[in-house]
């Protein structure tokens, strides 16, 4: 390994065998922005702390790096990385001489977005349309006074999963890299 990656690594393992992790004030300040995106789009606290780490870091950081510097479990760090990698919010970075995996964020908002959409809004939005036709079914067999009304209502829930289905990919395209 080289000498700069080698004391890299000593300096992670020494910040957090001593005082746990320390993080610089931007380095606090990032992590405490994406764990908020985080927070906004459902997703657990360690998603955002590990990706605001990897963002601000300057080298690549393993599991136990990450683990480390933000003092959170292994199993949180695992499944946080586990997600950015679903998400494609994170690559892997191969270390010579190294066995671990050592990833980076990815910096295009487009990959990040499109992934997320791919994994958490394209579902949905394809669910939705076997929901509305099962809602549609459900609406026939329903008699009375506000039958008329319930039909408007169906048909706007209709309307939104189209128009959910084809704004999507534009909004995708519009965000750009």
């Amino acid at each position: 390994m080289a000498g700069w990656f080698v004391q890299y690594k000593l300096n992670i393992m020494n910040q957090g065998m001593e005082n746990g992790p320390v993080l610089s004030e931007l380095e606090r300040e990032v992590v405490a922005l994406f764990v908020r995106m985080a927070d906004v789009l459902n997703l657990p606290r360690s998603v955002g702390e590990i990706y605001g780490i990897l963002f601000i870091s300057k080298e690549p950081l393993c599991l136990d790096d990450c683990r480390i510097r933000l003092n959170i479990s292994k199993g949180s760090t695992s499944q946080g990385l586990k997600i950015l990698r679903t998400f494609g919010a994170i690559r892997t970075v191969y270390i010579q001489g190294d066995r671990k995996d050592y990833y980076t964020a990815e910096t295009s908002l487009r990959k990040i977005a499109s992934g997320f959409a791919s994994e958490q809004i394209q579902p949905h939005v394809a669910s939705a349309e076997d929901r509305i036709e099962r809602i549609r079914e459900l609406l026939a067999e329903e008699t009375g006074d506000d039958r008329e009304l319930l039909d408007e209502k169906i048909e706007l829930l209709g309307n939104w999963q189209k128009k959910a289905g084809k704004t999507l990919p534009l909004v995708l395209k519009l965000i750009g890299s």
